[in-house]
């Protein structure tokens, strides 16, 4: 596995939120030999707040302007790139990403997302107050599958099979 670091050079993430970004992205990131980045940490760190308070203060769209801002500038190369949920959103985003390589759409039924979710209510979810999860869940999807270059289905085992379930995709 460790030739997969010769042929990919970065590889991104998107899906929603509770799926698993972040910590198949971790194990990922060691299974083929690069730096690991989570633009949530990344958007929080700049901000100094977390998601769910840049929500509360200054809104959803706030926070997807950040976000589109955070992607923009941050350094993509020799990494895997967890990034937010609403990602999908922007173009620009999904361009660059798109450019710098493979983009692994994460797919979960809404039923288990919400369950992992409602296990951390204040993670900030980037949207409008009026939606329910299962309203953004629906609104996404589609631009996940539009967006990915490959699909992982991230409910089929364990964070580490998922990731090893990632790296034969990109190498089928």
């Amino acid at each position: 596995m460790n030739d997969a670091r010769t042929h990919l050079n970065t590889i991104s993430l998107i899906g929603m939120p509770g799926v698993g970004k972040s910590t198949v992205g971790v194990i990922l990131a060691k299974l083929i030999g690069l730096k690991f980045a989570d633009t949530d940490l990344s958007i929080q760190s700049r901000e100094g707040k977390t998601l769910q308070q840049i929500l509360n203060s200054e809104g959803h769209m706030r926070l997807r302007k950040i976000e589109e801002e955070v992607l923009l500038d941050e350094p993509l190369d020799g990494r895997v790139v967890a990034t937010g949920g609403s990602v999908v959103y922007s173009d620009a985003i999904m361009q660059r990403l798109l450019a710098a390589g493979p983009v692994v759409y994460l797919c979960a039924d809404v039923h288990t997302l919400q369950t992992r979710v409602a296990a951390n209510p204040e993670r900030g979810i980037a949207s409008d107050k009026g939606q329910t999860f299962e309203d953004i869940y629906n609104e996404r999807a589609p631009l996940y599958e539009q967006y990915a270059t490959h699909r992982v289905d991230a409910v089929s085992g364990s964070a580490d099979a998922v990731a090893s379930l990632i790296v034969q995709a990109l190498h089928a």
